[in-house]
């Protein structure tokens, strides 16, 4: 039983809080039982759990997954609550928390939807593009410049595991991004001229989404058609999840609808 945050593993998988040490290290923190089950069902290789066992006696389904992660060699330290307290910001943790190895899925060649996140520092925005982005079919999610970390625990939590089911690369510099931008690219822009259900998103593109405060960089502006969502009501804008998942799932459906009727065309 660990009792102390002062403990050398849990100084150790503190470190993984901070990007830098996520970095350097290649793993990150997993927090409570969906998030842990997902990435583990999509083939993440959790290498260590911290539980509370007082916990476990309370939720079935944590108990579930301790008993399941330990069956398969993975290493599972029980923690006091005081111990545990220091790798959670959760009010009310469930008890369990994992390193992981950062995820390197291959991307898909040739790719025909690709998402870039262009400086959205929200967190729970930059989580539920991902989320929505594994959910229509997003080949890559590309994360650029004066972008939230998407490993930061509250993108982690709002990606809901899609992290470890979608690709995933991370572009500090705007010289690491360049070489991805090799198919026509839009942006979500309330100022556009062209509505977003009029592009043609059965071809290969790229869809850029910015930030709240500021919008996209000026960079991708200069690159990108700017297509906007029509709105009958008030509001100015989307915010920056609700509008990329808006657009991600029109160009799903387009896609949708493109394979039922080469499917009719054969029959």
């Amino acid at each position: 039983m660990i009792t102390s945050a002062g403990n050398a593993r849990i100084k150790e998988a503190r470190k993984l809080q901070r990007r830098r040490g996520r970095y350097a290290a290649g793993q990150a923190l997993l927090e409570g039982v969906r998030l842990v089950r997902d990435a583990w069902q999509a083939g993440a290789m959790v290498q260590t759990l911290f539980y509370m066992p007082d916990v476990l006696a309370e939720n079935a389904g944590a108990a579930a997954l301790v008993a399941e992660l330990a069956a398969t060699q993975v290493e599972t330290l029980p923690c006091a609550a005081a111990a545990f307290a220091a790798l959670t910001d959760t009010v009310t943790p469930q008890g369990v928390v994992a390193v992981v190895a950062l995820p390197t899925l291959p991307t898909p060649a040739p790719r025909t939807l690709t998402l870039l996140l262009d400086q959205v520092r929200d967190p729970g925005n930059a989580g539920t593009l991902i989320r929505s982005a594994e959910a229509a079919g997003v080949d890559l999610a590309l994360c650029g410049p004066e972008t939230v970390d998407p490993f930061n625990d509250k993108v982690l939590r709002a990606g809901m595991g899609a992290h470890f089911r979608v690709p995933l690369r991370v572009c500090d510099a705007w010289e690491a991004l360049m070489p991805w931008l090799d198919a026509p690219l839009f942006v979500a822009d309330a100022a556009g001229a062209v509505d977003y259900d009029a592009v043609d998103w059965r071809k290969p593109a790229i869809l850029a989404v910015g930030g709240e405060a500021n919008g996209p960089s000026e960079a991708i502006r200069a690159r990108a058609t700017a297509i906007r969502i029509p709105m009958l009501g008030r509001p100015e804008s989307l915010n920056a999840g609700v509008a990329g998942s808006v657009i991600l799932f029109e160009a799903a459906r387009q896609r949708r609808a493109a394979e039922r009727s080469a499917l009719a065309g054969v029959r």
